[in-house]
């Protein structure tokens, strides 16, 4: 079966047998890395790209008091450093949420994947695209929408991240997030996370047993959301008709 680095980029570009090929090659230096440990900090400057291929990990942002705000998950497939050789130094943190196996790729193969490879060079700028578009819908769902309709607009984004990677499964997936990591991520306190997870609970949209979240209701849940999916860009756009014929 396709890593999930392929299944992923397999959405943003036509990728061959040999693409495929480059990229398991490329991702081939795989280590295990312990929960709430930090991957790279702000300011460094990683020699390395890092790729996460099992587990959830996470960008964040420390402020002067203490506070941390939590930017984005970085589930199996995402790249989480991908253009830092372009701007010098990262400028926030990258932490592992769960144990995480986690793929150390040089910057020089990601130089020659883009150059020799045109569609894995699409495929790496789409995977770009789609992460600032991700970010644009955390804003506006932190700006605009109610407290259960942040948590729900979330629940339904990972689950089909999840899906396009074959991560979830009859609408459920391993959730390792604790409500203190869901209140740094909304902007909530832990007692309203709790108050809020009990709200979805009792309307039977989701069950959360252990570290497993099934979401009961799909298409309820992200109606209570205002959910749309476009941001994620999961459906391929038809090529133009001149290159097709070509």
């Amino acid at each position: 079966m396709a890593s999930p680095l392929v299944r992923k980029l397999e959405h943003g570009a036509a990728l061959s047998q040999d693409d495929r090929a480059r990229l398991e090659e490329a991702a081939r230096d795989v280590r295990g890395v312990g929960p709430r440990h930090d991957l790279i900090g702000e300011g460094d400057r990683p020699e390395e790209v890092h790729l996460i291929l099992e587990g959830f990990a996470c960008r964040y942002k420390m402020l002067p008091g203490g506070e941390r705000q939590i930017m984005a998950f970085l589930v199996p497939g995402d790249f989480c450093d991908l253009h830092v050789a372009i701007l010098g130094e990262m400028d926030h943190g990258i932490a592992t949420i769960s144990p995480c196996k986690v793929a150390y790729i040089p910057q020089r193969t990601i130089d020659e994947l883009t150059s020799k490879h045109p569609a894995i060079a699409r495929a790496l700028w789409w995977a770009t695209l789609v992460d600032e578009g991700t970010l644009r819908e955390w804003i506006v769902n932190m700006g605009r929408r109610s407290a259960d309709e942040q948590m729900a607009h979330l629940l339904c984004e990972l689950l089909l991240r999840l899906e396009s990677v074959g991560l979830a499964h009859e609408n459920g997936f391993d959730f390792p997030v604790t409500q203190e990591e869901l209140a740094d991520t909304l902007g909530l306190s832990n007692v309203h996370v709790n108050r809020v997870l009990q709200q979805l609970r009792e309307t039977g949209m989701i069950t959360l047993t252990g570290r497993r979240l099934t979401i009961h209701d799909v298409d309820r849940l992200q109606e209570f959301a205002g959910f749309n999916p476009n941001y994620l860009h999961l459906v391929k756009r038809a090529r133009p008709t001149r290159e097709r014929a070509a």
